[in-house]
């Protein structure tokens, strides 16, 4: 234990963001750099090492987190970066974008704030980089086996470095002409600086992972061509099918989905464009989707110059705190959240349906009409006399995803199987009913957290390794059914 009286003696600290006016000058992380380093021992220390630890299994990976607590309030980084990558090949991604489970899992949460976790897991990644203790580890040996991973996101490029270092040749294809998947072009800049990722790409390809991008597999080139160069294939495509809004005046320019509209801010950054071709500035915004993917909308919105943000959300406010009886101790609570893009003004309005959009003699968009609803015997209905409209010169959905691309013709000509939720069906070791052919992420699992992708990554790689081979050595965190604790 770090120090048994740590939970006594220090509260919970986390990390200290820019003012909001400086921070909406620019695209860099809202956080203050170097601004956990300095208390983050203290934070650890906080940490009960409890005799049941549940943030191991509030978190998908399995983190070691009273471990790497441990040595952090000793600042002995380089074996706390050792036992961080235990379980987890990139700390410096879920330390930024996890909503911590594992936070809501700690015991120390039933009658205090929970420690930082997630700070901690960030400020021992960030120094070990600083450090130079994040090092390639190529394989010993090479077992003369291949396998394609079929995209680039977090469950992708987990599978492929785990497979990397078990000897396999790995070639990862990206259909974008950047690796990353939504971490490079569907979380923006703020929330992650997309030189993490490029280091660890860089990391990978010492290790002996080969990239291609700007293919699409299905289109650009056939499932089939792929399994014969391949002794196995893993897919990471994600769920990237968009919910739609099927509502009157839903063809209006002004209309888009929300990765039709992020993508571009972050290609500005990386230099491709001098402007977004899709912008706010000036513009009233409206952001239809409650979650984080609309938070990410509504804070691109305030950087680009927004008249005005309102952000749309058909489910009540949330609580502040847990529902002990509906959410009870250690599950992850729905709760009421306050993200950075929240925090730089902005409306939000809950319960409410949009009915049809309106626009002018152009067909522009120019208003959004909504109705509150509300739950009558649990089915959401309508309350007469509430219709209202807002202006909306800008409008993005982001309602969440309902599954695997199944227009570019991947799963007919791989003639894969899909579950009874319309993703890619796997067995226990992630194989889908094509032998050789695997599935991880959002791909078999359907919309979900990042965490859980890197997890479902690094299990999928077990069952490759293990049909490449007969055994493996690798970790598996989790099984296909796994839900840890309801996340």
């Amino acid at each position: 234990m770090a120090d048994p009286k740590g939970f006594l003696n220090h509260g919970r600290e986390v990390a200290k963001s820019r003012p909001v006016n400086e921070r909406l000058k620019d695209w860099n992380e809202v956080y203050v750099p170097g601004s956990l380093l300095p208390i983050i021992s203290k934070q650890a220390s906080r940490c009960m090492d409890c005799g049941i630890p549940f943030c191991h299994n509030g978190c998908p990976l399995g983190n070691l987190i009273p471990e790497w607590n441990d040595y952090a309030y000793r600042e002995d980084w380089q074996n706390a970066s050792e036992r961080l990558h235990a379980t987890n090949n990139f700390p410096e991604f879920t330390g930024r974008l996890c909503p911590a489970p594992c936070e809501s899992a700690c015991v120390l949460g039933i009658n205090q704030p929970a420690v930082t976790i997630k700070n901690v897991e960030v400020s021992i990644i960030d120094k070990a980089w600083d450090s130079g203790d994040v090092e390639p580890q190529a394989p010993e040996r090479l077992s003369g086996k291949t396998v394609a991973v079929i995209g680039s996101g977090p469950a992708g490029l987990a599978a492929a470095q785990q497979l990397t270092r078990a000897g396999h040749t790995v070639a990862v294809y990206e259909r974008a002409d950047r690796i990353g998947g939504l971490l490079r072009y569907g979380i923006p800049e703020f929330k992650m600086e997309k030189r993490h990722i490029n280091r660890r790409i860089e990391q990978m390809r010492a290790e002996g992972t080969k990239f291609r991008t700007g293919i699409e597999i299905g289109r650009d080139m056939p499932g089939s061509a792929l399994r014969k160069r391949y002794d196995a294939i893993v897919i990471a495509a994600g769920a990237t099918t968009a919910r739609d809004l099927p509502v009157p005046g839903r063809e209006l320019k002004g209309v888009y989905q929300a990765m039709e509209y992020l993508p571009l801010a972050n290609k500005v950054q990386e230099g491709d464009f001098v402007a977004p071709p899709i912008t706010a500035e000036g513009k009233h915004v409206v952001v239809i989707g409650g979650g984080d993917t609309g938070a990410d909308c509504v804070g691109t919105a305030h950087r680009q110059g927004a008249a005005s943000v309102t952000q749309l959300e058909i489910m009540p406010r949330p609580n502040d705190e847990r529902n002990p009886v509906a959410q009870p101790w250690p599950t992850f609570p729905m709760l009421y959240k306050v993200t950075s893009a929240h925090e730089e003004g902005g409306e939000r309005v809950y319960s409410v349906s949009t009915t049809h959009f309106e626009g002018d003699e152009d067909g522009n968009v120019q208003w959004l009409h909504l109705i509150e609803v509300e739950f009558v015997d649990g089915k959401l209905t309508q309350k007469p006399g509430t219709e209202r409209k807002i202006p909306a010169q800008l409008v993005t959905l982001a309602m969440g995803f309902t599954g695997t691309d199944r227009e570019n013709g991947l799963v007919e000509q791989l003639g894969l199987e899909l579950d009874e939720r319309g993703n890619v069906a796997r067995d226990a070791d992630f194989q889908t009913n094509v032998p050789g052919v695997f599935v991880a992420g959002d791909a078999g699992r359907g919309q979900s957290l990042i965490v859980w992708a890197i997890a479902e990554g690094r299990s999928a790689a077990r069952g490759v390794d293990r049909f490449l081979t007969g055994a493996s050595d690798l970790p598996a965190p989790i099984r296909p059914t796994d839900r840890a604790l309801m996340v």
